[in-house]
């Protein structure tokens, strides 16, 4: 069934259906239908690219790249990174292509699962993707007080996580707008950083540091080498190292994707800013991502015992032991507080983004109403608020060490990003599927090459990471209960949340393909964008354009 573009429909627990006329919204294009629940689009397109680079480049290429140097060497670390970073692309271009082509406010991943493919599904993956952020707000403050601890211990560890979290909080009250400017400038200071390092390993790789010693390519070449066996010998040992450091290297990329979706509905002109921010964001992640995890393989040793010490502060940052080893006196300090940054602006987008996940999933009946309510300027503020409260697990800082609790947490995040992944992925193959069938392909406002084969490649490429992200435990010699639960425990609470939901609502396993809504929304979309290109202001000289294409 080719569902009529002149009708609304409302999403039930067996399919679409049309709408009441009091559910009618007055604003275009939204999927909130009550009046005094709307997002403000005050987003643009370099807020939203910065706002994904900012969840994207945190504490997992700063410090917890050097837990993977120690255990599997520089090689496996270098490919991992990159392996990554096509799995990413993928599901950035599966994201971009449904965003782009319905941009409306209020929208979420789940708001696109239960749409194009299962209510049920939709309700596990909004509640698995919001305590995946929640989760990485607590991660993230975690770390910005172990980074803290570096200059002082006077100062008791609760009162850093309290001052992060207040902060995080203030930034996600304000307007909108403000807080994409915080962090736009937030991960400025951090693209900055990063730049500056590679540049640092490349003067320390011909020999430019104090010691006018080059490194070339001798961690590389020195015994163990390129290549840690990785719990067993040979080439399967090797092996296992790349698989281990791929597995670990998804906790820097976990949900990332998903924040230049989740500002779809805040972004101003969508239509022309998301597929920019999708293309732009991929590329200069495997920049930063590639040359840093190289330029960490050159000037640091993965026997290096620092890497591996058990101190709970940034010299065990890979970046700070290569500046020690260097010689450069000072410089420490810097990275330290760029690392600071990097955390913060961390925390700062995924409370953003589990905020909007929370509003959508209250706006389609997946949590309580209250979360769909918004201030005068559009901050859903008690979605804020309830995910702000989650990230206060933070404080079990207070009663282990940090590193540990760092490591709880990063380990829950990264199957949950797994999980929302392959949700993600499934959900594009029944868009692309629903929009064969009604014929409308062809009219998708951006479209991304190798689909649909490198979509089914990758699905069961990240289905596979998920099985195996704990393979260590199964070794006799490596079995621990607390491990395998933060390895698996996700798995079956996600699939609880969604059997659960399916035998009390006992809808069909998935909405047919000829029930899908295509159309719902399209046209709105459609006028909003021929809008933006007749409004859009034509630059007049080369300074404008310069800035025209940043902003």
């Amino acid at each position: 069934m080719v569902l009529d573009d002149s009708k609304a429909y409302e999403a039930t627990e067996t399919g679409y259906e049309p709408k009441m006329d009091h559910s009618i919204s007055n604003t275009v294009g939204e999927v909130d239908l009550a009046p005094g629940h709307q997002l403000e689009r005050g987003l643009k397109s370099r807020h939203i690219q910065f706002l994904a680079l900012g969840g994207a480049i945190g504490t997992g290429l700063f410090i917890g790249s050097g837990l993977i140097l120690a255990d599997v060497g520089p090689a496996p670390l270098f490919m991992a990174y990159l392996s990554m970073m096509f799995v990413v692309w993928v599901v950035m271009n599966n994201l971009a292509e449904m965003v782009t082509y319905l941009p409306m406010k209020g929208i979420s991943i789940p708001y696109f699962v239960g749409r194009f493919v299962d209510p049920s599904l939709a309700f596990a993956a909004g509640w698995n993707y919001w305590y995946a952020y929640a989760i990485l707000v607590a991660a993230e403050c975690t770390a910005g007080a172990i980074i803290l601890q570096y200059w002082t211990e006077a100062v008791p560890v609760a009162v850093w996580i309290a001052i992060q979290l207040v902060v995080i909080l203030l930034l996600n009250i304000i307007a909108v707008s403000f807080f994409g400017e915080a962090e736009f400038w937030f991960a400025s200071i951090k693209l900055i950083t990063i730049i500056g390092l590679i540049i640092l390993g490349i003067v320390l790789f011909f020999g430019g540091g104090p010691n006018h010693d080059p490194l070339y390519f001798k961690n590389w070449q020195d015994p163990p080498g390129a290549f840690v066996p990785y719990m067993v010998s040979g080439s399967t040992g090797r092996f296992l190292a790349y698989w281990t450091a791929f597995a670990r290297a998804g906790f820097s990329f976990i949900t990332s994707p998903e924040l230049i979706a989740l500002s779809a509905g805040e972004t101003v002109a969508p239509r022309r800013n998301i597929p920019k921010a999708a293309g732009r964001f991929v590329w200069r992640l495997a920049v930063f991502y590639g040359f840093g995890s190289l330029i960490i393989g050159i000037i640091v040793p993965n026997d290096d015992p620092r890497l591996v010490s058990g101190t709970s502060n940034a010299s065990a940052s890979p970046f700070v032991i290569g500046i020690f080893r260097a010689g450069i006196k000072g410089l420490d300090h810097v990275i330290n507080a760029a690392v600071l940054t990097s955390a913060w602006s961390a925390g700062n987008a995924f409370c953003y983004s589990g905020s909007r996940v929370l509003y959508s999933m209250a706006l389609n009946g997946q949590a309580p109403k209250i979360f769909a309510k918004t201030t005068k300027r559009g901050i859903p503020v008690y979605a804020v608020l309830l995910t702000m409260a989650f990230g206060c697990l933070a404080f079990l800082n207070v009663s282990t060490t940090g590193s540990k609790a760092f490591t709880w947490f990063s380990n829950l995040s990264t199957i949950s990003g797994y999980i929302a992944w392959i949700v993600v992925m499934i959900t594009y193959l029944r868009f692309r599927k629903a929009m064969e069938y009604q014929g409308l392909l062809d009219v998708l406002p951006f479209r991304t090459p190798l689909q649909p084969y490198a979509t089914y490649f990758i699905l069961g490429l990240v289905t596979l990471l998920t099985l195996t992200n704990g393979f260590q435990v199964f070794f006799p010699s490596e079995w621990s209960v607390s491990s395998f639960l933060a390895a698996y425990i996700t798995i079956p609470i996600f699939l609880v949340l969604y059997l659960g939901h399916k035998l009390v609502y006992r809808g069909r396993w998935a909405i047919r393909v000829e029930d899908v809504d295509c159309l719902t929304g399209k046209k709105e979309m459609d006028d909003l964008a021929m809008m933006d290109e007749t409004e859009r202001p034509i630059p007049k000289n080369w300074l404008e354009k310069c800035w025209f294409w940043l902003a």
